[in-house]
């Protein structure tokens, strides 16, 4: 290092929190492997990310981005990173704006407390996936794989994701304050990290303290983003959210159904299902998605309306105009899981088809052409049990 280099991470260094020193000095950060290659050089972008230049901060974060939680990857030394981002939350720089570091960051700026919190969010949805089926279906569908089989299998993944689930308290004692932050941007990003890390087996005994939180601040907002937000946080912890199925706003009474066990299931349901009957509109609430949620909305409010129906035929007529839509109608994210939800457990060739199972089929049959009904949906139609080919669909009707 040059002597000026040297200078400015001394002065980084005594401005840390005493956590995030130690952190630095204890790991034995050459043990651990990020996306391409030893954590060696972690340290010093760690303490970049709160260096006096915006444009340090920005490559930091992008460091952070790239190797040490690449496409949400986890590494072993995402969890010792992870413990430092929270040590230093409430650093003075996490004030200050920064700009996104690629050029496909959108939306306007904000501060490095905002995007600290949004990073720590990912990895903790990271650290999550695979514990609860319906957290993963929630984003972008459900596949009938199971593609947890290559980390578990991979000894250093396993590690990581042990270590990154076993910091979860850690991550929400830091994440908690900024529940209440007088800045918009920060409580959503707070949000959106405490989201995932409350639905954590073991912190069950924090919701409600942080219900009260996001419930007191409610009251006192009025955009749509914020207020659903909080509605979805609470829906997804399993605290009662029957007040807001009767919100005035649409996508308030959305989010608030989104939970896996409303109270009010049949309102619940009711709420969703009628969202789906217009979907370009739901679609339209939230340009950009909400915190924990990627694709279109229409995605996540199908997977819960899904879960929640205790049948098909529940369902029935939202699904099969979902199915008959045509190239509007997506294999992965609509009509796959559309189709195992009306074949549970999968086709049995000795129960004659319900009239609710024969519908279905025969709207994949009609909009073959238009949506690749049968062919597009294979393996979709081969995990059901059912045939793969629009002949042998036809003779089983």
């Amino acid at each position: 290092m040059t002597d000026s280099e040297i200078a400015r991470m001394t002065r980084i260094l005594s401005g840390l929190p005493a956590a995030a020193r130690e952190l630095l000095s204890g790991t034995d950060w050459g043990s651990l492997q990020h996306a391409y290659g030893s954590g060696e050089d972690i340290p010093a972008s760690l303490c970049s990310l709160v260096d006096e230049d915006p444009e340090i901060r920005s490559e930091a974060l992008a460091a952070l981005d790239m190797g040490v939680l690449h496409q949400g990857s986890l590494y072993t030394v995402t969890a010792p990173a992870a413990l430092f981002v929270a040590a230093i939350l409430d650093h003075p720089v996490g004030l200050a704006e920064h700009e996104g570091h690629f050029p496909w960051d959108g939306g306007p700026p904000r501060t490095l407390r905002a995007a600290l919190l949004v990073w720590l969010g990912q990895v903790a949805e990271s650290a999550a996936y695979g514990e609860d089926p319906l957290r993963d279906r929630s984003n972008w569908g459900w596949k009938p794989w199971h593609d947890e089989t290559c980390r578990e299998q991979d000894p250093d993944g396993l590690a990581a994701l042990h270590a990154c689930r076993k910091i979860r308290p850690t991550l929400y004692d830091a994440v908690e304050p900024f529940l209440s932050s007088p800045d918009p941007h920060v409580r959503e990003a707070a949000v959106g990290a405490a989201v995932p890390l409350l639905r954590a087996p073991g912190m069950a005994d924090r919701v409600p303290r942080a219900a009260t939180l996001l419930r007191a601040h409610l009251g006192l907002v009025a955009g749509r983003r914020e207020r659903a937000s909080v509605a979805r946080a609470l829906g997804v912890w399993g605290a009662d959210t029957s007040d807001l199925l009767a919100d005035s706003d649409p996508a308030v009474r959305v989010c608030a159904a989104l939970g896996p066990a409303p109270i009010n299931r049949p309102r619940a349901l009711t709420v969703l299902l009628d969202a789906l009957r217009d979907p370009r509109t739901t679609d339209s609430w939230f340009p950009e998605p909400l915190p924990g949620l990627d694709g279109w909305f229409r995605f996540t409010v199908l997977c819960s309306a899904l879960a929640l129906a205790e049948n098909f035929e529940e369902v029935e007529p939202v699904m099969l105009t979902i199915v008959a839509a045509g190239g509007t109608s997506l294999t992965d994210h609509e009509r796959g899981p559309i189709l195992l939800k009306a074949f549970a457990g999968g086709y049995d060739p000795t129960d004659p088809l319900t009239p609710a199972q024969r519908n279905l089929l025969r709207a994949f049959v009609d909009t073959d052409e238009v949506t690749g009904g049968i062919g597009g949906n294979r393996l979709w139609f081969r995990t059901a049990g059912l045939p793969e080919d629009l002949e042998g669909i036809a003779a089983l009707l």
